[in-house]
């Protein structure tokens, strides 16, 4: 399996399409590869007055959440499951890697403090948007990079920051994070709420969240609470 992911992760890399010029690539642009053809319509989701959501897959939502949560401006950054098509959704359940859910944070976030633009970009330094169904030694397709807009607005302001991104050469290979329309958020079960604040001690927090939060503090230590 990890042969197969590779293999179709190397496919995604290729069909990203990069501007030539005199036979010389320059900067790789967004593609249409980064984009899942939507199955389903957008579904709606309310927010508290004057706050928006912000729906992003990119591995482990513990680091996930610890990293976002900190965020001014971000109300919460609940984990859960997103991109699948079973109803109520288990840890379980997604950790078999047959469901198609992504471990998802969903943010709640003012716009006057922060725009989705800046989350977006964030998201694109913390995570590695490069390898689609990986972060590190987390491997699966529960694992993928992947954000979810919630209308027309959001879909381009993703296409418009994974354009940035390649073009600024932050990374050596193009962005293979999947574009795809919400269609529904499953929040995770009450113990994975907060649990790297509550559980840093863990192996797996030490060795994997903590460096991740530690960069994320790093590259923005003047955004966060």
């Amino acid at each position: 399996m990890p042969f197969l992911q590779a293999a179709f992760a190397t496919a995604i890399v290729a069909a990203v399409a990069a501007v030539i010029v005199g036979g010389r690539v320059i900067a790789p642009v967004y593609s249409q590869a980064n984009e899942v053809k939507p199955t389903a319509a957008i579904v709606s989701v309310n927010a508290p007055a004057g706050y928006e959501v912000a729906t992003l897959s990119g591995g482990c939502f513990w680091a996930m959440q610890a990293m976002f949560g900190m965020v001014k401006g971000v109300d919460s950054a609940g984990p859960g499951y997103a991109g699948g098509t079973t109803k109520n959704p288990t840890y379980d359940d997604v950790c078999t890697e047959t469901t198609g859910y992504a471990e998802t944070i969903q943010v709640i976030y003012d716009p006057k403090v922060v725009s989705y633009h800046d989350l977006l970009t964030m998201y694109f330094h913390a995570i590695n948007p490069t390898e689609l169904n990986r972060q590190g030694d987390d491997t699966g397709t529960s694992y993928r990079s992947v954000i979810f807009y919630h209308n027309a607005a959001q879909k381009a302001d993703v296409e418009k920051t994974i354009a940035e991104v390649n073009a600024s050469h932050l990374y050596q290979e193009p962005i293979v994070t999947q574009v795809v329309p919400y269609t529904g958020f499953y929040p995770a079960e009450a113990y994975h709420d907060n649990y790297y604040a509550l559980n840093p001690d863990t192996p797996y927090c030490q060795y994997v969240v903590a460096p991740k939060v530690a960069h994320f503090k790093a590259l923005y230590h003047d955004r966060l609470k």
